[in-house]
Formats: C-alpha cells, sequence, structure tokens
C-alpha cells in the first residue's frame, strides 16, 4: 500500500510547504549575518552607524544580499503560491517589503559610492535585516508551537502487518512481503494476528475486533463468505481468505485517499492574518503608486521614489509578523496545561461560527471497555452467582476484551475461580472441563444456529439495549449468561449540555448497530443520530453537515480520521489511535470530552487576542501609511522615516504584551 508521504514539520503556505527544520537553520544564520548589519548601518537614517569605514557599505550590501536571498527564500516561494492562486497574503506582503527595502539599497549603495549622488541616498539594510529575521522567527515560534512529527498517513500504513501468510494450490503456507499480494490470492490469518488485506473468509472463523477500522465496538463474528477489512485484528480463530482488494483498491487506502483528499482542501483556507496582509498589500501598493507619481510630478524622482519606498516598507511593519505567532504560543502554552494540544491554528478562528458538534459514539461518549451490566441463570429467576464463577472458571486464561470482561466483574463479586485449561473453538467460542462436567461459552449466533432453548423475549431485551452476550452451555443447555456493554462517560451528559447552551447542535455519529446506538442516545437525551456508518459515510455526513454551518467532528478511531480531516474543526480522543490524532486539529491529551468546552472558551479568548494584536500591528497603517504619503505636505507635514520607526516598534511592543495577557 502506497501511503507514505513525506512530512519534517511542515505547514502550508500560499500552496507551499514551509519546513520547519528549514526555518529554524535559515534563522539562525540569517540573525548571525544580521549582527554585523546593525553594527554599521542606520536606522531609516535616524542614528550614525556604530561602526563605519571606508568599504563598510560594500560589505553590509553583500551580508545584505545574503540575508535577501537565503533567509527570504521561504517567503519568495509562498508568495509564488499566492500569487499563483491570485490570492495575495502573507508571504506577498513580505515578499514586496524585503524585495523593496533589498533593490532600493543597493541603489543607495551604488548611488552614493559609484555615481556620488547628492544628497546622501539613505539605505534599508538594517530594516531589510530586522524584518527577514523576525518574520522567520515568527513562523518558526508558530509551527513549534502547533506541529508535531507525523503523518496520518504513514499511521494508516502501519496498522497493516509487513508480512502475510500466502497459501499456493497446494496448501502450502509461504510468508510474503506485504506489496507481493494481489488480488485473487489465498492467505491464512492466524488467531491474533493482524488481517494484512481486504478479503472474503473461505474458510474457518473468528470474531474479529474491526474497532481500530469501521469503530464498531462488539466483536464481529466471521465465518465462511464473510468479509473481512485490512488491518482489523483477527480473534482466537484461524481464518483463510481470498483476497478481493490490496494497494489502491484496499479499504485502509481508501481511508488514505480520503483523508489526504480532506487536509489539502482545508490547508488552503485562509485564516485572518491572511485576509488583513492581502488588504494591506493591495492599500499599500495603491498608495505607494498614487504617491511616486504626485511627488514624481511636483518635486521630481528623488524626492518621489524615497517617499514611496518608506511608505512600502512600513506597510509590512515587524509587528505583523509576530502579532499571530505570539499568540499562538501562548495559547498552545495554556491549551497545554489544559491537556489540549493544538495542532492547527486556524481551527481556533472557526469557533466563533460553529453550529454543529459532531461526535463519534465509541471512546468518545462512551469508555469504549466492556463491563458486565447483566448476568445469572437461564434455568431460574435468581441472579445466580454459580454462572459468573463458571464463565470466569473458563475465561481466566483469555486475554480477549469479553473474558476480561467476565473475569474483572468476578473479582468485583469476590468470587473464588480458577483457572482450567480451556479450548478456542473455531467461530464459535471455548469450552473447558470442572469438576469433570463439560462447559461452553458461545455466542448469540451459536445459540441461534443450534436452535437451544432460551428466553427469546429476554435474548432481544438484552440485544436491543445494545449488550453483547455469552451464553454458558452444558448438554445443549444454556445454563445462563453474561451481558457485557460499553459505559457512557462521566462527562458526557455534562458535555452535549453545555454545547446545547451555547447553541451548538450536538450529533453522534457512530459505526454501531442501531440498536446499541439508540441506547446510548437515548441516555444521553440526543434526538440526532447516525448508526451503521462507515468512514467514507462519515466524512460525507461531515460534509452535508457543513452546507449548514461550521461542523466540529470528535472521534478516536481509523474510522473518523477522514471526518477529522474534512470538518472545520477536527478533535481527537487522545487514547484513540494516532491515525485519529495525526487527522485532527486538536487532541485531548486526557481523553475527556469535557475538555471540548476548555477548548471553546480558549479558542474565544485566543481569536479576541489575535483580533487584537491585527490592529495593533497593521491598524496603524490606517494612519501611517497615508502620511508617510505626504498627504499633509501641503500644510508642512511628512511622517519621518525616524517617525515610522519608531512607531514600528511601538507596535512589536505593543504585540508582545498583548498576547502574553492571554489566560483562560
Amino acid at each position: 500500500m502506497q501511503m507514505d508521504m513525506e512530512h519534517d514539520d511542515m505547514m502550508m503556505h500560499g500552496g507551499h510547504m514551509m519546513h520547519m527544520g528549514n526555518l529554524k537553520q535559515k534563522f539562525w544564520v540569517s540573525l548571525v549575518l544580521t549582527i554585523p548589519v546593525l553594527l554599521m548601518s542606520s536606522m531609516m537614517g535616524m542614528n550614525q552607524p556604530l561602526i563605519d569605514f571606508k568599504g563598510s557599505d560594500w560589505l553590509v550590501a553583500v551580508l545584505g544580499t545574503a540575508i535577501f536571498f537565503y533567509g527570504g527564500k521561504p517567503f519568495f516561494s509562498g508568495a509564488k503560491g499566492e500569487l499563483q492562486n491570485k490570492q495575495p497574503a502573507m508571504m506577498t506582503l513580505i515578499t514586496m517589503g524585503i524585495t523593496v527595502a533589498y533593490v532600493y539599497s543597493i541603489y543607495s549603495v551604488m548611488a552614493n559610492n559609484v555615481f556620488n549622488v547628492s544628497p546622501h541616498v539613505m539605505d534599508f539594510f538594517w530594516e531589510l535585516a530586522t524584518l527577514v529575521d523576525i518574520m522567520l522567527l515568527g513562523h518558526w515560534i508558530e509551527m513549534n508551537a502547533v506541529m508535531n512529527a507525523g503523518s496520518a498517513l504513514n499511521e494508516l500504513a502501519e496498522l497493516l502487518p509487513n508480512q502475510a501468510h500466502l497459501l499456493d494450490k497446494q496448501g502450502n503456507v509461504k510468508d510474503v512481503d506485504l506489496q507481493d499480494v494481489t488480488e485473487g490470492d489465498s492467505l491464512l490469518v492466524r488467531g491474533g494476528e493482524k488481517i494484512p488485506a481486504d478479503g472474503t473468509v473461505t474458510d474457518g472463523g473468528s470474531a474479529v475486533n474491526e474497532s481500530m477500522v469501521t469503530g464498531e465496538s462488539q466483536l464481529v463474528q466471521k465465518k465462511t463468505d464473510s468479509k473481512v477489512f485490512g488491518g482489523s485484528v483477527n480473534g482466537d480463530g484461524t481464518i483463510q481468505l481470498k483476497v478481493t482488494g490490496t494497494g489502491e483498491n484496499g479499504f485502509l487506502a481508501q481511508v488514505s485517499k480520503m483523508v489526504e483528499s480532506a487536509q489539502n482542501e482545508k490547508s488552503g483556507r485562509e485564516n485572518l492574518a491572511d485576509r488583513v496582509a492581502s488588504w494591506l498589500f493591495y492599500i499599500a501598493l495603491t498608495i505607494a503608486v498614487v504617491s511616486l507619481l504626485i511627488w514624481w510630478v511636483t518635486s521630481g524622482l528623488t524626492t518621489a521614489l524615497p517617499r514611496a519606498v518608506t511608505v512600502l516598507i512600513i506597510a509590512c511593519p515587524h509587528a505583523l509578523g509576530l502579532a499571530i505567532p505570539l499568540v499562538v504560543a501562548r495559547s498552545t502554552s495554556l491549551g497545554a496545561k489544559q491537556g489540549l494540544l493544538l495542532r492547527d491554528r486556524n481551527a481556533m478562528e472557526q469557533v466563533t461560527d460553529l453550529k454543529y458538534a459532531l461526535m463519534d459514539k465509541t471512546g468518545t461518549l462512551t469508555e469504549g471497555d466492556f463491563k458486565v451490566t447483566d448476568y445469572g441463570s437461564l434455568v431460574s429467576d435468581k441472579k445466580d452467582l454459580a454462572v459468573l464463577k463458571t464463565m470466569a472458571t473458563l475465561e481466566a486464561g483469555s486475554s480477549h476484551p469479553l473474558a476480561v470482561g467476565i473475569t474483572k466483574k468476578a473479582d468485583e463479586e469476590k468470587i473464588a475461580y480458577q483457572n482450567v485449561r480451556s479450548q478456542q473453538i473455531k467461530g464459535v467460542g471455548l469450552k473447558g472441563r470442572i469438576s469433570g462436567n463439560e462447559y461452553l461459552i458461545v455466542s448469540p449466533n451459536y445459540v441461534t444456529q443450534n436452535k437451544l432453548e432460551v428466553d427469546q423475549k429476554r435474548f432481544k431485551q438484552l440485544v436491543d439495549s445494545g449488550n453483547s452476550l455469552s451464553f454458558l452451555v452444558e448438554k445443549k443447555c444454556v445454563l445462563g449468561f453474561v451481558a457485557q456493554g460499553d459505559q457512557i462517560k462521566p462527562a458526557a451528559k455534562q458535555l452535549l449540555d453545555t454545547l446545547k447552551d451555547q447553541g451548538i447542535i450536538p450529533v453522534m455519529l457512530t459505526g454501531d448497530n442501531q440498536p446499541a446506538a439508540k441506547v446510548v442516545a437515548d441516555q444521553l437525551e440526543l434526538t440526532d443520530f447516525q448508526a451503521e456508518l462507515l468512514p467514507a459515510d462519515k466524512e460525507k455526513v461531515v460534509q452535508q453537515y457543513q452546507k449548514q454551518g461550521k461542523v466540529m467532528m470528535i472521534g478516536d478511531g481509523v474510522n473518523d480520521a477522514p471526518s477529522l480531516a474534512r470538518a472545520d474543526i477536527g478533535v481527537a480522543i487522545g487514547s484513540g489511535t494516532d491515525v485519529a490524532i495525526e487527522s485532527a486539529d486538536l487532541v485531548l491529551v486526557k481523553s475527556d470530552p469535557h475538555d471540548i468546552i476548555k477548548f471553546l472558551e480558549l479558542a474565544r479568548q485566543t481569536t479576541r487576542k489575535m483580533t487584537q494584536n491585527l490592529w495593533w500591528g497593521a491598524g496603524y497603517n490606517i494612519i501611517a501609511l497615508p502620511l508617510a504619503a505626504g498627504v499633509l505636505a501641503p500644510i508642512g507635514f511628512v511622517l519621518s522615516p525616524m517617525s515610522g520607526a519608531v512607531l514600528m516598534s511601538l507596535s512589536t511592543i505593543i504585540v508582545a504584551i498583548n498576547a502574553l495577557t492571554l489566560k483562560i
């Protein structure tokens, strides 16, 4: 299965991936080169260089060139992507600012040292170097705060074993690499092994754990002609299967395609900072061009050019590069202390318009762990502890989830039971001897197929309640039963009530059967739920709800990965699969659903701080740009480069302090 995808802590900008490792290296190299530039150049002409010697201008030009081409490369790539998409935003604005500063600064060096132009032409190498450094630092901080190594696609691939047991026509078994398995091959899958590919059972039977793939909490009995999915885990029996899907056709491959498609589509989502940068790009460019033309006509090119350049450089203030990253870093730190791992800051901005909260049942609203809900005799009306003791004795040596549930219940009841040797029966259950008597523990299918007598009304009630049943049989007589069901998480009801109070509509989605889903929905007072959903079904449901408003999806399994990636906000339960976690925007480390409420509060506070910082980081341009262009020149006032530098520094300080005041 080809699902590998290169991933090295990357973040999408303008359709281009930015690598955190590259940004980190570029930042440190650029910073080292910046130090002599700061010592040998002035800030917008407002001070004399600390070091000034013959040829220092040329040295600064060389260092500035290195910083421009080396440190600025990520922004050039991002701007190229934005312009190709006809959506100039942050990367384009940064590129415009550093390009104008570099080109004009090279011109100033030539004018001052080659052509001896008078008066002295001011350069912007100080601004160029610090702007590149701060923008690199800002993006590094942001990526370091929200990105983690790993790939949902790689995690999907790891669900499959590396090898498969291939059966030839003579029935001989040969271990082969999974990539060599093709449709039509016959495979042998032993007890406890992962099923290597999609297929149809041709021989044998077993209870298969499909929870990692479909979300179905109960073990699914498989027999001849039953379909199985690659990545699910075989139970105690041995099965043979004919491969029906592998590589690009397999179930996990299809899930992989859905995840990749959803992630790529969502990565192009424009965030608040990009929208502000886009507006600022057009505004600054327009003001600069108008300013250049007017000053050229009235005062000549030597006056017009510096004025237009000052406008363009002021339009890309240092504060804008830190306005969002500093808030994200602070928000991520606060979230981590609350058990919230933020993976995509764009998710924060969707909360204000959130309308639906779609959530998986098993592992999200319920514990995903079987516990005994009822047990007793089927030959009397008494809650016979002897039934539980006998079944615990037979199951004592098994690690099967249902066996563990039975033995745990016996321990709770303080029942002393033995550990006898039991024998697994393919597709049935197990059998064992206690005091000379042979007992069976079987599934409801065995009871039905062998027409054993049970109270059908009581049997139906237990199944309709979402329970998984195990029956104790002796000499074709059903002696008793144990019913096990998933338990609702204590915080689930409170979560749903709080969401409703905030005007968010909760919806339960599950791969479980309709009766089991209805039981949970009734207990949680949920009117909107859908059951028996495969991954593709869940993703389609998310898309349907997105037509009506913003959607948050909460899940924990492989079957949730496409819908987590597709949703406006994907929330993964920390105890879930790596695939779900890597597909989500947010991870609940403590696996407590009620932490979602903490996230919603943090997201609203974070978005508010982002908006404030963007106003401080770019909003002052409403006044600064017209003044720099010379709107008040007729009355004798023009914003000087020195004043522009002070405003830029002040806005940077303000956004830093404002970010630090973020709290829940």
